[in-house]
C-alpha cells in the first residue's frame, strides 16, 4: 500500500470514529471506546478526530473561547491510567453562569472537578514559552468547575479516546471575581469542594504539573506545533485539583478557593442519566 492509500485510510477511518462521536452527543447515548474499534490509533489520529468535530460546531455557529488542559494531576492520571497532558477546545455553549442550574438531560455521565480558571491577557505562542512567560500574559485567575462528561460508556477511556472526545469536555462555570496573579503563588492556593454542603476534597494548586502557570505554558508550546496560539481573552482550564466526582440528580457543588473565591452549581433533577453507560 502506497504512503498516499494509507493517509487515505487513515482520513476515512478518523472521519467515520469522528461521526460516532458526534452522534452519541447528538443522541445523548454512549458509545463503546473508539480505541477498541480501532486499535492502532495514534494521539495524532484523535486530535485530528477532535478538530473534525470543532469544525462542525464552527459550522453551525459555535465560538472558541479557549481551551481546556486535562490530565495535569496524578489523582487523574491515576484514574485514567495515562502520563501525559491533553487538551480539548471550549466553545462557547459549555459555558454556564456562577449559580445557574445544569440540565442532567443535556449530559450523559457527568463528572464534575474544581479547578483554577486563567483569562489570557495577551497572545501567548510557542515553542519556548516558560512558566514565567505564562504568568506575564495571563490578566487573572478564575474559580471554576468543569463538568466533564465522555461519550466513551462508563468512562472506559484510553488516551486516544478522551482526546478524541474533546478532552471529554462537557461544561464549565466560572467564578465572577477575576484576580490578578501578580503577587500570587498560584501553587499553594488551597481548594476545597462540597456537595450538598459536604466537604468532599481538597487541593491545591501544585497538584497540577507543579504549578498552574505552567500548564498554561505546556498548552501554549503544544499549540505551536499545530500552528495555533493562545489569544488574549481566550479562558483556560488548568486541571483538576481532585478527582473527578460523579453527578447525583440534584446535587449543588461549590468550590472555595484561597485568594480567587468561590463558585457554585446545581444540577437539575429531571433527565438524569448517570453512569447507566447506555451504548449505542
Amino acid at each position: 500500500m502506497t504512503d498516499q492509500q494509507q493517509a487515505a485510510d487513515r482520513d476515512t477511518v478518523t472521519a467515520e470514529l469522528a461521526g460516532r462521536l458526534w452522534r452519541a452527543e447528538a443522541d445523548r447515548v454512549a458509545i463503546n471506546p473508539i480505541s477498541q474499534a480501532w486499535p492502532d490509533l495514534t494521539v495524532d489520529d484523535a486530535y485530528v478526530i477532535q478538530t473534525r468535530n470543532v469544525q462542525r460546531r464552527l459550522a453551525a455557529g459555535r465560538v472558541i473561547c479557549g481551551r481546556k488542559i486535562g490530565l495535569t494531576s496524578r489523582p487523574m492520571q491515576e484514574f485514567l491510567r495515562v502520563f501525559e497532558p491533553t487538551f480539548g477546545v471550549l466553545l462557547d455553549d459549555m459555558f454556564v453562569d456562577d449559580g445557574d442550574e445544569i440540565a442532567l438531560a443535556e449530559l450523559i455521565q457527568p463528572r464534575v472537578e474544581a479547578e483554577i480558571a486563567f483569562v489570557m491577557g495577551r497572545d501567548l505562542a510557542g515553542p519556548g514559552v516558560t512558566t514565567s512567560n505564562a504568568l506575564t500574559a495571563i490578566a487573572g485567575a478564575l474559580p471554576a468547575l468543569e463538568i466533564g462528561d465522555s461519550r466513551i460508556a462508563d468512562w472506559r477511556i484510553q488516551l486516544v479516546d478522551t482526546v478524541a472526545d474533546n478532552a471529554s469536555s462537557g461544561r464549565l462555570v466560572l467564578g465572577g471575581k477575576l484576580t490578578a496573579v501578580t503577587g500570587l503563588d498560584l501553587s499553594v492556593i488551597g481548594m476545597v469542594i462540597s456537595r450538598n454542603g459536604a466537604p468532599l476534597h481538597t487541593g491545591a494548586g501544585a497538584a497540577v504539573l507543579g504549578h498552574p502557570a505552567r500548564c498554561v505554558a505546556w498548552l501554549a508550546n503544544k499549540l505551536a506545533s499545530f500552528g495555533d496560539v493562545l489569544r488574549a481573552g481566550d479562558v483556560v482550564l488548568s486541571g483538576a485539583l481532585h478527582r473527578l466526582i460523579p453527578v447525583l440528580p440534584g446535587d449543588v457543588f461549590r468550590a472555595e478557593f484561597g485568594h480567587l473565591g468561590a463558585v457554585t452549581t446545581h444540577f437539575s433533577y429531571a433527565g438524569d442519566r448517570g453512569d447507566t453507560g447506555q451504548v449505542a
